[in-house]
């Protein structure tokens, strides 16, 4: 599939942008370790030339702090086109301002920062709106324009389908327009609470404001990772009356229950619909997928993914779709990629029901919002979902491990040689192997 993928990209051509992916390396040749792609479950931490400043507006961060996300996994399963092998991984990650390019006026070096998932030009009429992610002059993926009739922006290490940026999960990262696509952090704000400004706050913020969930309303959230435990919390904060919180690893359905959400373990539960109009009669006002869509539940589709008729599952859509009231919302922020079959389109139009595609998260409308007004006010404390704390050297170990969700692993801190030690309220650091096992 990627080889394919690749070739299609090559005989399409690059979309014109204003940035380029590929930087230039230190004159010194110095190096820095970094998470690489190398093939399906391949991931290695590899010796990479540091990043210099390579276009004007360039700022190059020293990593204080990445992480690993849910929709990291489907670049480890190869499930996202256009992956190359030697591709810097990660998409979430904050640090120090290390170097600057000339254009660059309101940061400085040592100052602290967080990054965007996306890459942003602060220009086009996306950008204007502060939709960060829908920018239109980052990426230059000319097979998402065909497959899509749109493009994203720019994303920080996630494949040349998104324009092929080396990734965050690095000692040094390579931030073009970095005005534009950092946020500086106050030195009261710990690492710990600023990193998940780069992507999990503002995206399970996103899939709450943006499917309209209101004062009131019955909300049914489908995957309790961090982001579905995150929009647990802000529907809360928006006056969400219940939840109704659907998985089937105890860990998260406990996280779940101490959040004061009523629990579906689909492992016992075989008709999620049929449980939920028990729950809720009528059904919910707002459902929310916040899992994934490379786990097919059942054999068809399981049989539809390996012969590859089907890139994406629609389970946990029909179940929303047929588990909400008459006019009811979902809201779409799991990371579908492609084509799915058997989506249930009567029921969406017979029962009225307004299906959003929330789309990747617009970092930027969010993060000074959120940093203000909920982490600072302590409205909103990040680190209730860090559950654990490891080096950067352990990160291929991480992957294999998050994979399989191993020793209740959720969201983890990844330090470097440049991080602070845990702030108060942190996991301590251990090594994948003393709890993967």
């Amino acid at each position: 599939m990627q080889t394919a993928a690749n070739v299609a990209q090559s005989q399409l051509g690059e979309a014109p942008t204003v940035v380029q992916p590929q930087y230039k390396h230190r004159e010194d040749d110095s190096t820095m370790k970094a998470l690489a792609w190398f093939g399906p479950t391949d991931v290695r931490v590899v010796d990479a030339p540091i990043p210099d400043i390579t276009e004007p507006d360039d700022v190059i961060v020293r990593v204080t702090g990445t992480t690993i996300c849910g929709s990291d996994l489907h670049l480890y399963h190869g499930e996202i086109l256009a992956l190359q092998k030697g591709d810097i991984l990660g998409h979430e990650f904050m640090g120090v301002v290390d170097r600057i390019g000339p254009n660059v006026k309101n940061l400085s070096i040592g100052q602290r920062v967080v990054a965007s998932f996306q890459i942003a030009c602060g220009k086009c009429r996306y950008c204007e709106q502060k939709l960060s992610s829908f920018c239109d002059k980052t990426n230059s993926s000319s097979l998402q324009n065909y497959l899509y009739g749109t493009r994203d922006a720019g994303f920080f290490g996630y494949s040349h389908f998104t324009g092929g940026f080396p990734g965050g999960q690095a000692e040094y990262v390579r931030v073009p327009l970095g005005e534009v696509n950092l946020l500086p952090i106050p030195n009261e704000v710990s690492d710990e609470d600023a990193l998940y400004l780069s992507d999990v706050l503002p995206t399970s913020y996103h899939c709450v404001v943006d499917t309209g969930v209101q004062e009131g309303d019955i909300v049914g959230i489908w995957g309790l990772g961090p982001i579905g435990l995150c929009s647990a919390r802000w529907a809360k904060l928006k006056g969400a009356s219940r939840i109704i919180a659907i998985d089937k690893i105890p860990d998260r359905l406990q996280r779940a229950k101490e959040q004061d959400c009523e629990v579906i373990d689909f492992s016992k539960v075989k008709d999620i619909t049929q449980k939920v109009h028990e729950l809720v009669p009528g059904g919910l006002d707002v459902a929310l997928d916040c899992g994934t869509f490379h786990e097919p539940k059942s054999l068809l589709h399981k049989g539809m993914k390996m012969l590859m008729l089907e890139t994406d599952v629609p389970e946990t859509a029909n179940e929303m779709i047929t588990s909400v009231r008459k006019m009811g919302r979902c809201g779409i922020i799991a990371a579908y990629a492609g084509f799915t079959n058997g989506f249930n389109i009567g029921a969406l139009m017979e029962k009225g029901v307004r299906f959003i595609g929330n789309g990747q998260a617009p970092v930027h409308k969010y993060w000074k919002e959120i940093l203000h007004d909920y982490i600072m006010t302590g409205k909103f404390d990040p680190k209730f979902m860090i559950s654990h704390r490891v080096p950067l050297e352990d990160m291929a170990n991480l992957y294999a491990a998050f994979d399989k969700r191993i020793g209740g692993v959720e969201k983890v801190f990844v330090e470097t040689r440049f991080s602070s030690p845990p702030s108060a309220g942190s996991p301590k650091l251990t090594r994948v192997d003393e709890w993967a096992r």
